[in-house]
């Protein structure tokens, strides 16, 4: 209003001066500092300044600059008509908040800093991961029983995030469904109010999840009627009403992985890991042990001790306790679990979650079953004597026995998982696996198994020993053999050559036995014809005979005894008499013979 003041002041001094007369020439002169600038000047000169100041100084009053990076709202002062009861922003140029903004840039508007008040808002802007809650703080009253206004349809929503286009479409007071998303934005924050913080994040499914929402508000023109749905068609499934998207309840169909920006006042979404998972069942008890050990003689040492399983932190529960045989036998086990998409909504809607499936219905109906199973009959497939299963396969169903907690566990794992697996489904989880841990069974029932291992253990340890030692044996003996090779080659050479000698005398041997017996049967003969004195006395010559060749010094000997004696034979002698007669002067040393010599016929 001042700038108005003075600007209208100075035109019309400006025009004043324009206007007056030009002064005579001749006159007085100026008097004071005004007169002499008079005089410099010229009264035309001070006019056409103080009439262009004037003008400025009026002209300023309509001009208004926005900044590139803001928002020009207006708030009239001065007007005739006044706003309407309840109303808070002016369409028609009431008096208050305007719903007119003004964007970059210059504007003119007659006497705007006159009738306005002008107050500039940064851009709005949303960041990635966010979005922007809208609040409208004018339009039409909401209808009973609406807390949020609907969400704007998809083509008009920048024309509803006009101030004039929301009030003039009977846009609803109050929180709007419709979210801004990230971008800039420039905004009537005189009619919107924005919220963007942590409560603002967008919603990101991650894989291996998806999202089950419970929806506050309705789309207008989609047609919502509840649906029974069931997770299987047996007696006993969860059976619970869902709706289609864009209704008020629990939609039938899920959120897929991916980032929404859904408003948090309007949906609830709820993740569901759709992964396998796994539940352990395991703890909860003291395990006996006995522990078998040989001393010094090799007798076997049997010490008991205790060990406690406690129940692991991320475990779903403790070890299921069975009775098989009159005996308690903790038992653990593992499943596999997955929840499929399609059955996620009606896990959410009648239990409220898997971890709500898990403790309430699957846990129990885990225990009673396994306790059913293991303490009662098992089905085995019939076995033929060597062993091999029976073809076509072929089955016995017998009480169980607690050996079979090891030795047939494979059978009790497919009744088990068989009977799991339908209660899984009625609860929408489908189980995989069922895998049976190492049951604690009493270490009395494994005494006598255990010795057998240990005794078979032993003898294999034994024979390798065995084995051992006689494999060095050989090594040895083979080391010695290559270390004595040049003296068992002279010993074989040896014995070859004593072999070669043996040989030789025994033929040696042989020829001389044959020469004695065939001089044996010459004498034989010999004797029959002669007689055995003759032969007697012929062998003793042939001795003689061949004393006297090998000492021939004997034979001047026998030279003396031949003219000293004359040997003849008498009537009806023998012809070895003269042999016998010199055979006897030689031995009885140059004695004449008594005995006269025959005459001669």
């Amino acid at each position: 209003m001042l700038g108005i003041i003075v600007g209208i002041v100075l035109v019309a001094f400006g025009v004043f001066l324009l206007m007056r007369p030009a002064k005579p020439a001749g006159g007085p002169p100026p008097i004071g500092r005004f007169g002499k600038l008079t005089n410099a000047l010229g009264r035309r000169g001070i006019g056409a300044v103080a009439t262009l100041v004037g003008l400025y100084l009026l002209a300023a009053t309509s001009f208004i600059y926005v900044a590139a990076d803001g928002v020009g709202h207006l708030k009239r002062i001065y007007a005739f008509s006044e706003l309407p009861p309840g109303r808070i922003v002016a369409l028609a140029g009431e008096k208050g908040p305007q719903a007119q903004i003004l964007g970059p840039g210059f504007h003119f508007l007659p006497f705007v800093r006159v009738l306005y008040s002008y107050e500039e808002y940064d851009v709005v802007s949303v960041p990635e991961g966010y979005y922007g809650q809208l609040t409208a703080l004018d339009g039409q009253p909401m209808p009973a029983g609406m807390f949020i206004a609907p969400a704007f349809p998809d083509d008009q929503v920048a024309d509803m995030l006009d101030a004039s286009s929301f009030l003039q479409k009977s846009g609803y007071r109050g929180p709007q469904e419709t979210v801004l998303k990230p971008g800039q934005y420039r905004l009537n924050r005189y009619l919107f109010d924005v919220k963007i913080d942590t409560d603002t994040e967008a919603t990101i499914i991650p894989k291996g999840f998806v999202g089950v929402v419970k929806s506050n508000v309705a789309t207008p023109g989609v047609s919502c009627r509840e649906e029974e749905v069931s997770t299987t068609p047996t007696r006993g499934a969860l059976s619970v009403p869902l709706v289609p998207r864009g209704c008020v309840g629990i939609w039938k169909e899920p959120l897929l992985p991916g980032a929404y920006y859904l408003n948090r006042s309007a949906y609830e979404v709820t993740f569901v890991d759709v992964r396998v998972r796994t539940w352990e069942y395991k703890g909860g008890y003291t395990k006996r042990i006995v522990d078998l050990a040989l001393d010094q003689q090799g007798n076997l040492q049997q010490t008991e001790r205790r060990v406690d399983e406690p129940v692991p932190e991320n475990a779903a529960d403790k070890a299921v306790f069975i009775k098989v045989e009159g005996w308690d036998i903790p038992l653990e086990l593992r499943a596999l679990v997955q929840v499929s998409p399609e059955h996620a909504p009606i896990v959410i809607a009648s239990v409220g979650g898997l971890d709500e499936i898990e403790d309430r219905i699957l846990t129990p109906a885990i225990r009673s079953i396994v306790r059913n199973v293991a303490g009662s009959t098992v089905r085995l497939p019939l076995k033929n004597e060597d062993g091999t299963v029976s073809d076509p396969v072929q089955y016995e169903i017998r009480p169980t026995r607690v050996l079979d907690l090891i030795e047939n566990r494979e059978a009790l794992e497919e009744t088990i998982e068989g009977k799991i697996k339908t209660e899984g489904a009625k609860a929408g989880v489908d189980i995989r696996e069922i895998r049976l841990g190492e049951p604690a069974i009493p270490p009395e029932l494994l005494l006598s198994r255990l010795r057998v291992q240990l005794a078979d253990q032993l003898s294999i340890a034994y024979e390798r020993e065995t084995a051992a030692q006689q494999k060095r044996i050989e090594t040895e003996q083979a080391r010695s053999t290559a270390n004595e090779q040049p003296r068992l080659v002279e010993s074989q050479i040896a014995v070859q050559v004593a072999n070669q000698r043996e040989k030789e005398r025994e033929a040696l041997g042989r020829a001389e036995r044959k020469f004695l017996e065939e001089l044996a049967k010459g004498q034989l003969a010999q004797a029959q014809v002669l007689g055995q004195d003759r032969v007697a006395l012929l062998q003793a010559l042939e001795k003689t005979l061949s004393a006297l060749e090998r000492r021939p010094e004997l034979v001047g000997l026998v030279s003396k005894l031949v003219p000293n004696t004359v040997v003849s034979a008498g009537p009806g002698g023998e012809g070895l008499a003269g042999a016998a007669a010199i055979l006897g002067q030689a031995l009885g040393g140059n004695r004449p013979s008594a005995t006269p010599a025959p005459a001669m016929q």
